[in-house]
This record gives C-alpha cells, sequence and structure tokens, in this order.
C-alpha cells in the first residue's frame, strides 16, 4: 500500500490532463444514473480499501473547519470554541479555518483519529466520491486522486464504466 500511495503524486500528474477532460466532458453531459454509478463505484472501492492501512488525506491534506466543526470538537476536548482555534486552527487566504499544521494534529501513530467520532464534516465526507453530482466538484477531485488511493482508483473506474 504505501508504494502506490509513494507513487500517487506523479500517477495523479500523468493521469491529470486526461481526468480534466474526462470531466469537462461529464460536465457537459452526465450520464443519467452517474450519481448512481458513482455510489456504486464509492461502495465497492471502500469494501476493499482500509482508510487505517493508509492515513495519507489525515498526513498531507487539511479540511475546512465550519463553526459547528469547532463547536462540536471544542466540545469533545472540553475547551472552549475560541480556545479550540487558537490552539490548533488559522485561517487561510480565503478567510477558511484549517488546521495550522500536517499531519492532522489528531492523528495517531496507529492512523486512528482521536477525535473520531465529532471530526470535522470535510473528514468525514473524504474523499467526496459518493458525492450527488460529482461532476461539479471535478477540481476538489482531481486534487483528491493525488492524496487517496480510494478516490484515484474509483476515477480511473469511472472512466472504465463511462467508455471514456
Amino acid at each position: 500500500m504505501q508504494e502506490f500511495i509513494d507513487q500517487l503524486p506523479q500517477l495523479a500528474k500523468d493521469k491529470h490532463n486526461e481526468n480534466k477532460k474526462f470531466f469537462a466532458k461529464l460536465k457537459k453531459k452526465p450520464p443519467k444514473k452517474l450519481d448512481l454509478i458513482m455510489q456504486d463505484l464509492h461502495d465497492e472501492e471502500f469494501n476493499i480499501t482500509d482508510c487505517l492501512s493508509c492515513g495519507n488525506c489525515c498526513k498531507t491534506a487539511g479540511p475546512l473547519f465550519t463553526d459547528r466543526d469547532v463547536e462540536r470538537i471544542a466540545k469533545f476536548l472540553k475547551i472552549k470554541p475560541r480556545q479550540f482555534e487558537e490552539q490548533y486552527l488559522q485561517m487561510d487566504e480565503d478567510k477558511d479555518l484549517i488546521l495550522q499544521e500536517t499531519p492532522c494534529t489528531f492523528l495517531g501513530a496507529d492512523n486512528y483519529c482521536s477525535i473520531y467520532e465529532v471530526r470535522p464534516k470535510a473528514c468525514r465526507e473524504y474523499p467526496h466520491t459518493d458525492r450527488k453530482k460529482i461532476q461539479q466538484i471535478s477540481n476538489l477531485t482531481l486534487k483528491n486522486v493525488a492524496i487517496c488511493p480510494a478516490a484515484f482508483n474509483i476515477v480511473e473506474k469511472m472512466k472504465a464504466k463511462l467508455s471514456f
């Protein structure tokens, strides 16, 4: 698994133009059952993919934190939301709250998340490959295939299934 993770940025780079064209085509004319196809591919992939054997998303990319995330996690940690923000978060150039550093502070050496039960919405939904109207988040998906082996595999299977 680690070898695939190490190769992923280059594999994604090699496939970037192809994937970009594929998503452009999807945006113009999405198949009628695209959401259903994506859900099936997502479920199929995550039946064989163990995120705990990877954790690359937590090691290399930080989620966006909503106000609700901050409140929920702060309550779980028994601290004030303001203290949570000051201790763990920063505002990026888009005025979004993100982690001060990666890998994620809450990621353990065993790839377990110490705040898993209350993790941010962005973490719960990652890699977003089961989202409705995936063609509308193609830029996000293009980024995620360079980070998440499952997202890479899903996009490759999606292209094959849709004969691209």
